[in-house]
């Protein structure tokens, strides 16, 4: 199932070293020593829970319905708009994000509105393709990745 999931990803123009950057980009700060191999090493482990594979297929299953026209109305509008009160692409990524706890939502929040690199491609391709869900799961495995890092590394508290 990881492997689908990885692969659907891939097919949408997201790969595990684009997400690996963002990882690395904000965990940095924290662990001077990361690489990009320990952040897509935890990408991996976020990856291979049932939850967020779930939310992956759900999401990507919904973005291509839409750009293929297979939804009833209002829904498939309101998807190829990606319409701001819509929300339900936010609750979907928050299942992932809620498997590591409040830092991967606080995370998650800061990726959302931000929107850098990947996130920010996805979101601006809103023209050519329906990526209303697979912006928000993609952000919502960087930010679950970053809180895997924070809770398996022991951050030398000054107290």
């Amino acid at each position: 199932m990881k492997d689908i999931t990885i692969a659907l990803l891939k097919e949408r123009g997201v790969n595990l070293e684009d997400m690996a950057v963002l990882v690395l980009d904000l965990q940095k700060k924290y662990y001077e020593d990361l690489t990009i191999e320990e952040c897509i090493e935890n990408l991996h482990h976020v990856l291979e829970k049932r939850e967020v594979q779930n939310a992956i297929l759900t999401g990507i299953a919904l973005d291509k319905l839409a750009e293929q026209d297979l939804l009833e109305e209002p829904l498939l509008s309101i998807l190829k708009r990606d319409e701001p009160l819509y929300g339900i692409d936010e609750i979907l990524a928050l299942g992932i994000t809620n498997v590591y706890g409040s830092i991967g939502l606080t995370n998650f929040g800061y990726l959302d509105k931000v929107k850098p690199g990947i996130i920010g491609k996805l979101n601006a391709e809103k023209e050519k393709r329906c990526n209303t869900f697979i912006d928000d799961l993609v952000a919502a495995i960087v930010a679950a990745a970053c809180a895997r890092i924070a809770h398996s590394r022991k951050k030398q508290s000054p107290l």
